[in-house]
Protein backbone atom coordinates (compact mmCIF):
# COMPACT_ATOMS: atom_id res chain seq x y z
CA UNK A 1 0.00 0.00 0.00
CA UNK A 2 1.31 3.44 -0.90
CA UNK A 3 2.19 6.09 1.66
CA UNK A 4 -0.56 8.33 0.27
CA UNK A 5 -3.13 5.58 0.67
CA UNK A 6 -2.00 4.90 4.23
CA UNK A 7 -2.27 8.58 5.10
CA UNK A 8 -5.76 8.77 3.60
CA UNK A 9 -6.88 5.71 5.52
CA UNK A 10 -5.51 7.10 8.76
CA UNK A 11 -7.17 10.44 8.13
CA UNK A 12 -10.50 8.79 7.41
CA UNK A 13 -10.17 6.72 10.58
CA UNK A 14 -9.54 9.81 12.70
CA UNK A 15 -12.35 11.62 10.92
CA UNK A 16 -14.79 8.77 11.59
CA UNK A 17 -13.72 8.61 15.21
CA UNK A 18 -14.30 12.33 15.64
CA UNK A 19 -17.64 12.03 13.90
CA UNK A 20 -18.70 9.19 16.21
CA UNK A 21 -17.62 11.17 19.27
CA UNK A 22 -19.56 14.20 18.04
CA UNK A 23 -22.63 12.04 17.46
CA UNK A 24 -22.35 10.58 20.96
CA UNK A 25 -22.06 14.04 22.47
CA UNK A 26 -25.03 15.23 20.43
CA UNK A 27 -27.13 12.24 21.47
CA UNK A 28 -26.11 12.76 25.06
CA UNK A 29 -27.11 16.43 24.85
CA UNK A 30 -30.45 15.54 23.29
CA UNK A 31 -31.08 12.99 26.03
CA UNK A 32 -30.26 15.59 28.67
CA UNK A 33 -32.61 18.09 27.06
CA UNK A 34 -35.40 15.52 26.94
CA UNK A 35 -35.11 14.76 30.65
CA UNK A 36 -37.69 16.55 32.71
CA UNK A 37 -35.97 19.24 34.71
CA UNK A 38 -37.05 19.90 38.29
CA UNK A 39 -39.46 22.74 38.78
CA UNK A 40 -38.09 24.23 42.00
CA UNK A 41 -34.86 25.75 40.61
CA UNK A 42 -36.88 27.81 38.14
CA UNK A 43 -38.66 29.50 41.03
CA UNK A 44 -35.43 30.73 42.70
CA UNK A 45 -36.91 29.98 46.10
CA UNK A 46 -35.55 31.65 49.23
CA UNK A 47 -35.17 29.40 52.25
CA UNK A 48 -36.74 31.88 54.68
CA UNK A 49 -38.61 35.16 54.84
CA UNK A 50 -38.96 37.77 57.54
CA UNK A 51 -42.56 37.58 58.82
CA UNK A 52 -42.25 41.02 60.38
CA UNK A 53 -41.31 42.80 57.18
CA UNK A 54 -43.69 45.28 55.61
CA UNK A 55 -44.36 43.18 52.51
CA UNK A 56 -47.53 43.94 50.61
CA UNK A 57 -50.32 41.42 51.02
CA UNK A 58 -53.87 41.46 49.72
CA UNK A 59 -56.13 40.52 52.59
CA UNK A 60 -59.86 40.97 53.27
CA UNK A 61 -61.26 43.30 55.88
CA UNK A 62 -63.14 40.31 57.29
CA UNK A 63 -63.68 36.65 56.32
CA UNK A 64 -67.04 37.49 54.79
CA UNK A 65 -65.33 39.74 52.24
CA UNK A 66 -63.10 37.07 50.74
CA UNK A 67 -64.02 35.15 47.59
CA UNK A 68 -63.00 31.54 48.16
CA UNK A 69 -64.34 30.35 44.80
CA UNK A 70 -61.01 31.13 43.14
CA UNK A 71 -59.47 28.47 45.38
CA UNK A 72 -62.20 25.82 45.43
CA UNK A 73 -64.40 26.71 42.48
CA UNK A 74 -65.59 23.20 41.66
CA UNK A 75 -66.35 22.27 45.27
CA UNK A 76 -68.07 25.52 46.18
CA UNK A 77 -70.16 25.52 43.02
CA UNK A 78 -71.74 22.32 44.34
CA UNK A 79 -71.56 23.08 48.08
CA UNK A 80 -71.41 26.88 48.51
CA UNK A 81 -71.79 26.64 52.28
CA UNK A 82 -68.47 24.81 52.80
CA UNK A 83 -65.63 26.62 54.53
CA UNK A 84 -61.96 25.95 55.07
CA UNK A 85 -61.57 23.89 58.25
CA UNK A 86 -57.89 22.84 57.99
CA UNK A 87 -54.97 25.26 57.80
CA UNK A 88 -51.29 24.51 57.24
CA UNK A 89 -49.32 27.54 58.44
CA UNK A 90 -46.09 27.88 56.47
CA UNK A 91 -47.06 25.07 54.10
CA UNK A 92 -43.75 25.02 52.24
CA UNK A 93 -43.88 22.94 49.06
CA UNK A 94 -47.32 21.50 49.85
CA UNK A 95 -46.44 17.96 50.94
CA UNK A 96 -48.89 18.00 53.82
CA UNK A 97 -51.65 19.53 51.69
CA UNK A 98 -51.36 16.70 49.17
CA UNK A 99 -51.66 14.16 51.97
CA UNK A 100 -54.61 15.97 53.53
CA UNK A 101 -56.48 15.98 50.21
CA UNK A 102 -56.98 12.23 50.25
CA UNK A 103 -57.06 11.79 54.04
CA UNK A 104 -59.91 14.29 54.45
CA UNK A 105 -61.67 14.39 51.05
CA UNK A 106 -64.75 16.09 52.54
CA UNK A 107 -62.76 18.93 54.14
CA UNK A 108 -61.30 22.08 52.61
CA UNK A 109 -57.63 22.56 53.48
CA UNK A 110 -55.61 25.72 52.90
CA UNK A 111 -51.86 26.21 52.91
CA UNK A 112 -50.63 29.60 54.12
CA UNK A 113 -47.22 30.65 52.82
CA UNK A 114 -45.35 33.96 52.91
CA UNK A 115 -42.87 33.35 50.05
CA UNK A 116 -44.01 34.29 46.54
CA UNK A 117 -42.14 31.62 44.63
CA UNK A 118 -43.12 28.87 47.02
CA UNK A 119 -46.78 29.82 46.61
CA UNK A 120 -46.32 29.74 42.84
CA UNK A 121 -44.75 26.30 43.05
CA UNK A 122 -47.58 24.90 45.20
CA UNK A 123 -50.20 26.45 42.91
CA UNK A 124 -48.58 24.74 39.92
CA UNK A 125 -48.37 21.47 41.83
CA UNK A 126 -52.04 21.51 42.80
CA UNK A 127 -53.11 22.54 39.30
CA UNK A 128 -51.22 19.59 37.81
CA UNK A 129 -52.66 17.16 40.37
CA UNK A 130 -56.18 18.39 39.61
CA UNK A 131 -55.64 18.03 35.88
CA UNK A 132 -54.11 14.54 36.19
CA UNK A 133 -56.95 13.38 38.44
CA UNK A 134 -59.83 15.24 36.81
CA UNK A 135 -61.88 12.11 36.19
CA UNK A 136 -61.61 11.14 39.86
CA UNK A 137 -62.41 14.70 40.95
CA UNK A 138 -59.48 14.69 43.36
CA UNK A 139 -57.43 17.54 44.88
CA UNK A 140 -60.27 20.02 44.46
CA UNK A 141 -60.31 20.44 48.25
CA UNK A 142 -56.82 21.92 48.72
CA UNK A 143 -55.33 25.29 47.83
CA UNK A 144 -52.63 27.75 48.83
CA UNK A 145 -52.66 31.43 49.70
CA UNK A 146 -49.85 33.95 49.95
CA UNK A 147 -50.27 35.66 53.30
CA UNK A 148 -48.62 36.39 56.61
CA UNK A 149 -50.27 34.09 59.14
CA UNK A 150 -48.72 36.07 62.00
CA UNK A 151 -50.86 39.07 61.03
CA UNK A 152 -53.94 38.16 59.02
CA UNK A 153 -55.56 34.97 60.32
CA UNK A 154 -58.58 36.81 61.82
CA UNK A 155 -59.08 38.48 58.43
CA UNK A 156 -59.39 35.08 56.77
CA UNK A 157 -61.16 32.83 59.28
CA UNK A 158 -64.20 33.26 61.48
CA UNK A 159 -64.07 32.61 65.19
CA UNK A 160 -63.96 28.86 65.79
CA UNK A 161 -63.82 28.03 62.07
CA UNK A 162 -60.81 25.71 62.01
CA UNK A 163 -60.85 22.08 63.11
CA UNK A 164 -57.13 21.52 62.60
CA UNK A 165 -54.09 23.78 62.29
CA UNK A 166 -50.51 22.72 61.55
CA UNK A 167 -47.11 24.27 62.29
CA UNK A 168 -44.62 21.92 60.65
CA UNK A 169 -40.86 22.49 60.77
CA UNK A 170 -41.11 26.27 61.21
CA UNK A 171 -38.08 28.52 60.94
CA UNK A 172 -36.16 28.17 64.25
CA UNK A 173 -34.89 31.76 64.23
CA UNK A 174 -31.97 30.65 66.39
CA UNK A 175 -30.74 34.10 67.41
CA UNK A 176 -32.37 35.31 70.60
CA UNK A 177 -33.03 38.69 69.00
CA UNK A 178 -35.12 36.91 66.35
CA UNK A 179 -37.25 34.83 68.73
CA UNK A 180 -40.00 37.41 68.24
CA UNK A 181 -40.27 36.08 64.67
CA UNK A 182 -41.14 32.56 65.80
CA UNK A 183 -44.57 31.36 64.70
CA UNK A 184 -45.50 30.31 68.25
CA UNK A 185 -45.73 32.92 70.99
CA UNK A 186 -48.26 33.83 73.71
CA UNK A 187 -49.76 36.62 71.60
CA UNK A 188 -50.06 34.45 68.50
CA UNK A 189 -51.52 31.54 70.46
CA UNK A 190 -54.38 33.84 71.44
CA UNK A 191 -55.11 34.41 67.75
CA UNK A 192 -54.85 30.70 66.96
CA UNK A 193 -57.24 29.95 69.81
CA UNK A 194 -59.66 32.47 68.32
CA UNK A 195 -59.86 30.76 64.91
CA UNK A 196 -59.82 27.14 66.22
CA UNK A 197 -63.09 25.61 67.36
CA UNK A 198 -63.40 24.17 70.85
CA UNK A 199 -62.21 20.58 70.49
CA UNK A 200 -60.07 21.44 67.47
CA UNK A 201 -56.44 20.33 67.34
CA UNK A 202 -53.14 22.13 66.82
CA UNK A 203 -50.17 20.07 65.58
CA UNK A 204 -46.52 21.09 65.59
CA UNK A 205 -43.24 19.35 64.80
CA UNK A 206 -39.56 20.23 64.51
CA UNK A 207 -36.19 18.56 64.03
CA UNK A 208 -34.72 21.21 66.34
CA UNK A 209 -35.28 20.09 69.92
CA UNK A 210 -34.84 23.58 71.37
CA UNK A 211 -37.59 24.93 69.10
CA UNK A 212 -39.85 21.98 69.91
CA UNK A 213 -39.43 22.67 73.63
CA UNK A 214 -40.18 26.35 73.00
CA UNK A 215 -43.44 25.54 71.18
CA UNK A 216 -44.44 22.88 73.72
CA UNK A 217 -43.80 25.24 76.64
CA UNK A 218 -45.88 28.03 75.13
CA UNK A 219 -48.81 25.76 74.21
CA UNK A 220 -48.75 24.12 77.63
CA UNK A 221 -48.71 27.49 79.36
CA UNK A 222 -51.71 28.83 77.47
CA UNK A 223 -55.08 28.51 79.27
CA UNK A 224 -57.00 27.69 76.08
CA UNK A 225 -54.99 24.60 75.11
CA UNK A 226 -54.42 21.20 76.67
CA UNK A 227 -51.96 18.54 75.53
CA UNK A 228 -53.17 15.39 73.79
CA UNK A 229 -50.87 12.38 73.66
CA UNK A 230 -51.29 10.78 70.24
CA UNK A 231 -49.34 7.98 68.55
CA UNK A 232 -49.16 7.48 64.76
CA UNK A 233 -51.85 4.78 65.03
CA UNK A 234 -54.21 7.09 66.93
CA UNK A 235 -54.61 9.88 64.38
CA UNK A 236 -54.03 9.81 60.59
CA UNK A 237 -52.48 13.27 60.85
CA UNK A 238 -49.51 12.03 62.87
CA UNK A 239 -47.98 9.94 60.03
CA UNK A 240 -48.57 12.92 57.75
CA UNK A 241 -46.74 15.45 59.92
CA UNK A 242 -43.89 12.97 60.36
CA UNK A 243 -43.40 11.94 56.74
CA UNK A 244 -45.55 13.85 54.23
CA UNK A 245 -43.60 17.10 54.10
CA UNK A 246 -40.43 17.65 52.12
CA UNK A 247 -38.66 18.75 55.30
CA UNK A 248 -39.78 15.62 57.14
CA UNK A 249 -38.51 13.36 54.37
CA UNK A 250 -35.19 15.21 54.37
CA UNK A 251 -34.81 14.51 58.09
CA UNK A 252 -35.59 10.85 57.40
CA UNK A 253 -32.85 10.65 54.79
CA UNK A 254 -30.20 11.75 57.27
CA UNK A 255 -31.68 9.64 60.10
CA UNK A 256 -32.41 12.77 62.09
CA UNK A 257 -34.73 13.13 65.05
CA UNK A 258 -38.16 14.76 65.09
CA UNK A 259 -40.26 15.93 67.99
CA UNK A 260 -43.99 16.63 67.73
CA UNK A 261 -46.85 17.74 69.91
CA UNK A 262 -50.64 17.95 69.69
CA UNK A 263 -52.82 20.32 71.72
CA UNK A 264 -56.59 20.57 71.90
CA UNK A 265 -58.49 23.85 72.02
CA UNK A 266 -60.54 23.94 75.21
CA UNK A 267 -63.18 26.18 76.70
CA UNK A 268 -62.02 29.26 78.52
CA UNK A 269 -61.55 28.46 82.21
CA UNK A 270 -64.24 29.85 84.50
CA UNK A 271 -63.35 31.99 87.46
CA UNK A 272 -63.84 30.44 90.89
CA UNK A 273 -63.99 33.83 92.56
CA UNK A 274 -67.30 34.65 94.18
CA UNK A 275 -68.45 38.07 95.23
CA UNK A 276 -68.25 38.83 98.91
Amino acid sequence: MSESSTTTTTTNSVSNTNSNNNNKRANSANTTEKKKKPIKPYHRIKAHANPQSDSNFDYPVSPSCYDWSKHYNKTLSEQPEKRVTIADVGCGYGGLLVGLASTFPDRLALGLEIRDKVVQYVEDRIEKLRKDNEEKNQYQNISVLKTNAMKYLPNLFYKGQLEKIFFLFPDPHFKKANHKRRIISPALLAEYAYVIKVGGLAYFISDVEELYLWMHEHFKGHPLFEEVKLEPTDDPCIPLILNATEEGRKVNRIDGKKWYGVFRRIEAPTSNNTSQ
